[in-house]
């Protein structure tokens, strides 16, 4: 049995993992193979495989408990279960516990290889985003800035791509995704790294005071002004300038950026003296500028200079896989200001807090957690020191639909492609972005479900 086995299969019907074995070598990858749940778990430890293929019906603990030891031993091993038996409830609970997908038998062995491909592309994927962070906490110190998922540190290795660039960059997303964060690593691992970060959040300012602010002014320019200040632009002189809520910024004053941004040079109010400025410019929007511009409440030709770059921040429901992560760092950061002993947090507790969909983002999880951390009386968060989250009627309506349980499995599966189609007008790219699946997995998926494209 090789050493470096890739693929681990734990079948104890001896035909069956022989036929698996057999075609799963001939396709190149080092397989080994366990017959009970017992020895898959010794052979995991010994091998440390890529991608478990996991009989559910296995003499001695069954499939459920070596998944859960498998997933608490390495939480983002991809575990593909095989089972002819169970119910529409154990398949629900594996999925939302992260089994990578479940099929039921008997199966076609290319349908398991394409799997088996999507399965192992995650596990690289998850490897090069682990030291994708590590890079980033070492030279960055970005320590509040957790995450794990393909679709994030696609959107990090973007942000590392262009930061060196003197391009502006516009950073679209949802309130709470971590714009402001995505920004911070843009300049600090910029050449601008050591002048100024300067961050301002128009949506928090009276429109009458954004252009003092941003390109400050002289003496008596205005009631009240007793004395010359510099705005935000000159302060940032060699650095960055953070322009957060930029689809709020008044479009008398979205004439004066656009100068800025061409002639890089401002007027202070008050004064008919050029001032010039050396700053690169990001800035960040939870609007859908395109449409302000249809509408006219956003300028056409500011917006092009804006987005040169365009980095879209995933909303957390888009990367739930980050969740675990990012509750192990709260709990460590409110337990250590609030100085109590809690380390971690219940399974019941974690399941339910997966299947919330999050429409504050991280900033509504970091706040569900400081709450727990106050409110818990243990070491570990329970279910009981979460606010109450109500599951999905649709799932509910699978879930006691009198129908076998391949077909209840579909129907599940079936509804969130649906879901995420509908939500994304059918265009697959997005939608497959928000599933976490390739766009060739969903078109597969899409095909064999019977969903056809809008």
């Amino acid at each position: 049995m090789a050493s470096n086995c890739n693929l681990l299969i734990i079948e104890d019907e001896e035909g069956a993992a022989r036929t698996l074995e057999k075609f799963f070598s001939k396709k190149g990858y080092s397989v080994c193979t366990a017959a009970s749940g017992e020895e898959g778990l010794v052979q995991f430890q010994t091998h440390t495989p890529e991608v478990v293929l996991l009989d559910f019906k296995l003499p001695g603990i069954d499939g459920e408990q070596v998944f859960l030891k498998l997933k608490e031993s390495n939480p983002l091993i991809p575990v593909i279960v095989m089972t002819a038996f169970g119910e529409v409830d154990l398949a629900v609970r594996l999925l939302k516990l992260g089994v990578f997908y479940f099929v039921t038998k008997p199966f076609e062995l290319d349908i398991l290889l394409h799997l088996v491909r999507e399965a192992m592309g995650k596990t690289l994927l998850a490897r090069e985003n682990i030291r994708l962070q590590e890079k980033l906490q070492g030279r960055f110190s970005f320590k509040n800035f957790v995450f794990r998922s393909g679709m994030m540190s696609e959107t990090v290795n973007l942000a590392m791509r262009v930061a060196d660039s003197e391009a502006t960059v516009l950073v679209r997303g949802e309130s709470g995704t971590g714009k402001e964060v995505l920004a911070n690593i843009i300049h600090y691992a910029s050449s601008r790294k050591n002048r100024p970060f300067i961050k301002v959040n128009l949506a928090a300012l009276p429109a009458t005071l954004i252009e003092a602010e941003l390109f400050g002014h002289e003496k008596g320019a205005f009631t009240g002004a007793d004395k010359s200040r510099i705005g935000r632009f000159e302060e940032a002189f060699g650095g960055t300038v953070f322009l957060d809520e930029i689809g709020d910024l008044p479009m008398e004053t979205q004439i004066k950026l656009l100068r800025v941004i061409q002639e890089r040079e401002i007027f202070r109010l008050g004064s008919n003296k050029p001032v010039p400025i050396n700053i690169r410019l990001i800035s960040a929007t939870h609007r859908d500028l395109a449409l302000e511009v249809q509408r006219r409440s956003f300028r056409e030709d500011l917006f092009f200079r804006l987005n040169t770059i365009t980095i879209d921040m995933p909303a957390l429901r888009q990367h739930k896989e980050d969740i675990p992560f990012l509750i192990e760092h709260f709990i460590q950061k409110f337990a250590a200001r609030e100085k109590k002993a809690v380390r971690s947090i219940e399974k019941k507790a974690l399941n339910s807090l997966m299947k919330h969909d999050f429409p504050g983002n991280v900033r509504e999880l970091e706040n569900v957690v400081e709450r727990a951390v106050i409110l818990c009386r243990h070491q570990q968060i329970s279910e009981e020191d979460l606010p109450v989250f109500t599951a999905s009627d649709a799932l509910q309506d699978i879930a006691t639909a009198e129908m076998p349980l391949p077909e209840k499995v579909r129907e599940f599966e079936k509804s969130l492609i649906l879901k995420a189609l509908k939500k994304n007008h059918f265009v697959g790219t997005k939608a497959a972005k928000e599933l976490g699946l390739s766009e060739s997995t969903l078109r597969y998926k899409m095909e064999n479900l019977g969903i056809k494209p809008s």
